[in-house]
């Protein structure tokens, strides 16, 4: 498995891209704006998009991907998530108001779109590439995902605070080596975190304090901006972790 980060930023402006990430050529991790970097040809690759939660900065490339290139495939785009954000989309974004329900389009038998809903615990197996949708703790139904391999596993966080179920799962992941978790505000804005339902650089500690084993900590999710200040503050905080800044065109392979 290889994954690119197409975008990782808590916002836009100059090179930063909102989150997203491609697993080989045909699966996408959440679908931010980092996916407009791609080309047609990329793009048209895309078979699968797992979406984390329903806010704008991790889907807000999905309704113009299923628009541009789906007239150009054979099959449909699947999206999975979890029942709650998969309502949300359709009642808020595929709606005919706001974007035409390309599950309709062309026709109900042979969409552009279709939507899958994952449960959490539940592994969807890509030609032996594991998905499994994992507990998250955020403003609107959310979840993150283990990647797994066979040989090694990435866990990506998508947006969250604290979350005891989440560590519950991660230490069941024996093969564990990298971990992608988010930290979207510095300690000064502990209250907007907490009511945002995002982590901090002392909250980001925490959280890692229930790790029971060791593995490669990248931090996403940074407001622009306030991308140095912040990591500075987990480094002082959390840094026998060894966390890193994530950032775009960063390669993950195992």
């Amino acid at each position: 498995m290889l994954i690119r980060v197409l975008g990782c930023s808590g916002g836009i402006g100059g090179n930063l891209r909102t989150t997203s990430m491609l697993l080989d050529q045909d699966v996408l991790i959440d679908a931010g704006t980092g996916v407009g970097d791609l080309t047609l040809a990329e793009l048209q690759l895309i078979d699968h998009v797992f979406l984390t939660h329903s806010h704008l900065d991790h889907l807000a490339m999905l309704p113009f991907l299923v628009d541009t290139v789906g007239g150009m495939r054979d099959r449909p785009i699947m999206v999975y998530s979890t029942a709650e954000t998969l309502a949300i989309l359709r009642a808020h974004i595929f709606n005919w108001l706001i974007w035409p329900d390309f599950s309709q389009i062309p026709n109900e038998t042979r969409p552009f779109l279709r939507f899958q809903p994952i449960a959490l615990g539940e592994t969807i197996d890509l030609q032996g590439r594991r998905i499994t949708a994992l507990p998250a703790c955020h403003t609107v139904p959310a979840n993150g995902y283990q990647l797994d391999s066979g040989d090694a596993s990435l866990v990506f966080t998508g947006d969250t605070c604290t979350c005891d179920a989440l560590w519950v799962e991660v230490n069941k992941i024996r093969n564990l080596r990298y971990l992608i978790i988010e930290t979207a505000f510095g300690n000064s804005d502990r209250e907007l975190s907490l009511a945002s339902k995002h982590l901090w650089p002392d909250g980001l500690a925490i959280e890692l304090g229930k790790l029971t084993q060791p593995v490669r900590v990248f931090v996403t999710h940074l407001k622009p901006g306030e991308g140095a200040i912040t990591m500075a503050e987990v480094e002082e905080c959390a840094g026998q972790y060894q966390p890193r800044m994530l950032a775009n065109g960063h390669v993950f392979k195992f």
